[in-house]
């Protein structure tokens, strides 16, 4: 059970008492060692059931499970509690949810009904005035804190609403599932006591994306026996934007604390380029990784005229990787800042020629990882179903999906009525709104009425600037969704469409708008279930943690986008450069990185300079 463990996981399998911080850098094994940690301790005659072992998502719940079972007897190993924090918070309020105050047959809401529940309140107390900064009563539920840590007063008084209102409906949030079992554990010490004596051995994978309630949950089980475990890495909390809190891993307090340096993922060359990089943050655990392994070749660095070449240039070198050195596609990964880039990657492979086995092949096979095909994004379809209506006001599903976005108070009642009339009279619905539409919805009309006049003699770009000015389009995606943690790269998303239509009002020799809205329609690359899954991963950063890949490229290490600047606005410089030491230690041998000299932001191209990250990688490490 023990064989082919370094010394330093071998003495983190035998610390099995007290408070143990295991620093795990990226691919030293940790979940080996959680594993046998935990085999370890029922080999040493510790009750299964004394076992708690908590992470994030049910994948690497599974994970752990299926590893335990091959490390030690099956009847015990599947007495062993291994789950996510919502899980085992779950199991725990359904005994004991009555003592708060809700049945144990409790609604498990979404996001997007508390959203709605918020945003309901938030009107009814404010009317037609403008609504309270609701992302601070997001902030506050992921927090754990109550109503009173809220200064402005409007939304104080939401907040408030709210946990009345989850009350009542007996719903309870994923957030809510966390901080209610703390709360039931701090209001009710006997039950508390009762998870003490049970769990008495408590792991915590992936410590360093923990926010400030699973820290407190994970102290409360802990505070009777102190045999608290946690497992985490620093350098790789990249999860800011989620509410995940640094200080966590770094204060972990009254611990022996065990590294694990050693990687067996990379070769010594990537990770002397990560190590460089990384040490420029100052508010980290001392470590450095280092490998066996090999050097390796030279980190590649290239710049192309701008991303269209970029694109090209990397399709071209996965062909190369896949014909000299025999990778598979699935050996591959690109990887990037904010997935706005995915676009011309998605057009360059969709356009390459390739040879097999002496046949031409069209379009080398992709999957953008962990999220959709660029004109598959909700923003994008929004923004393209204005486009549509603009073209064809006959589009009833268009109009449907735009009428009330951006939200302009245009409600069911007011639609299926004039519905009803298009219906009777045999009329267009878009005609109906001209004639009988009244309010709110008039404002919807002229605006595409605005466009329609535009698009008729404006190139398509300049006339979706107009459109998005109008509508407040940015103001919807970035202002009044200060909850959504994606709202960023959804704005990018939109630039990056205003993009592709200045393209193409630059080559098309008779731009035109049906002819645009075809092309984004009919332009779909190859899917991974047509090739049975051998394809190039197309991913941002934060999808590609916890993967590996033989090849990684490295695309738009430019300084806006790397560090992306809006994200070193709010959360600052260091979380970025994690990012960066995330993604260059993600390759097992090769790393390619990339970047444009000039590269379109909307419709305008903007010259760029190379990330500050790129410099900090040692020049005799690159080529």
């Amino acid at each position: 059970m023990h064989q082919g463990l370094n010394d330093q996981q071998r003495e983190a399998v035998f610390t099995t008492e007290g408070r143990l911080l295991l620093l795990a850098g990226a691919g030293s094994g940790k979940t080996r060692v959680l594993t046998t940690r935990i085999a370890h301790l029922l080999q040493k005659g510790v009750l299964p059931e004394a076992i708690l072992g908590l992470t994030f998502t049910n994948k690497a719940a599974r994970e752990m499970v299926e590893r335990v079972a091959k490390l030690a007897p099956p009847d015990l190993a599947k007495r062993v509690t291994l789950s996510t924090f919502h899980s085992f918070c779950l199991k725990v309020l359904r005994i004991d949810a009555e003592r708060l105050g809700y049945t144990r047959d409790f609604t498990l809401y979404e996001e997007k009904d508390i959203k709605r529940l918020v945003e309901q309140i938030a009107k009814e107390e404010v009317g037609n005035g403008d609504l309270p900064p609701l992302d601070c009563i997001y902030d506050t539920r992921s927090r754990g804190d109550g109503a009173d840590s809220i200064i402005d007063p409007v939304a104080h008084t939401v907040y408030t609403r709210l946990e009345r209102a989850m009350r009542a409906h007996n719903g309870v949030d994923f957030n809510g599932l966390l901080t209610l079992t703390v709360q039931l554990f701090e209001e009710h010490p006997k039950i508390l006591e009762r998870y003490q004596e049970r769990f008495r051995y408590l792991m915590i994978d992936e410590y360093q994306d923990t926010n400030a309630i699973q820290f407190r949950l994970a102290e409360l089980l802990a505070q009777k026996y102190g045999n608290l475990c946690v497992v985490g890495d620093d350098d790789q909390s990249i999860y800011g934007w989620r509410g995940a809190d640094i200080r966590n891993i770094l204060n972990f307090s009254d611990a022996k604390v065990i590294k694990l340096e050693q990687n067996y993922r990379s070769s010594s060359t990537i990770l002397k380029a990560a190590n460089a990089v990384i040490a420029h943050n100052s508010h980290r655990h001392d470590k450095r990784m280092w490998s066996s392994k090999e050097a390796g070749r030279p980190i590649t660095v290239f710049h192309a005229k701008d991303e269209k070449e970029e694109a090209e240039q990397i399709a071209w070198r996965c062909d190369q990787l896949r014909e000299k050195e025999g990778l598979a596609w699935r050996d591959i990964a690109v990887l990037y800042r904010s997935n706005a880039l995915s676009r011309q990657i998605e057009i360059a492979f969709s356009k390459y020629t390739w040879q097999r086995h002496g046949e031409f092949q069209r379009g080398i096979p992709f999957q953008v990882y962990g999220g959709m095909e660029f004109f598959d994004r909700r923003e994008v379809k929004d923004l393209a179903a204005y486009l549509r209506v603009i073209q064809n006001p006959r589009d009833e599903a268009a109009i449907l999906r735009t009428v009330n976005l951006p939200r302009r108070g245009v409600g069911e009642v007011t639609l299926e009525k004039l519905r009803l009339i298009a219906k009777e009279e045999g009329r267009p619905l878009y005609d109906v709104i001209r004639t009988e539409g009244r309010g709110n919805i008039t404002k919807w009309f002229y605006a595409i009425e605005g466009a329609r006049e535009r698009f008729a003699t404006e190139p398509l770009h300049k006339a979706t600037e107009w459109l998005i000015r109008e509508i407040e389009f940015e103001k919807a995606i970035v202002e009044d969704v200060k909850s959504d943690p994606l709202r960023l790269m959804k704005w990018d998303n939109i630039q990056e469409l205003l993009g592709a239509m200045a393209e193409y009002d630059e080559s098309a020799e008779e731009p035109s708008l049906p002819e645009f809205l075809s092309s984004i329609t009919l332009d779909q690359g190859p899917k991974r279930e047509r090739h049975g899954g051998n394809c190039v991963s197309l991913m941002t950063i934060h999808s590609a943690k916890g993967l590996e890949f033989h090849a990684v490229f490295l695309i738009g290490m430019e300084a806006h986008i790397m560090p992306h600047e809006r994200s070193v606005k709010e959360r600052g410089l260091e979380e970025e450069r994690r990012l960066m030491y995330v993604a260059c230690t993600r390759p097992k041998e090769i790393l390619t990185i990339s970047m444009a000299r000039s590269r379109r932001r909307g419709a305008k191209e903007v010259p760029s300079q190379p990330s500050p990250f790129v410099y900090e990688i040692p020049k005799e490490l690159r080529s």
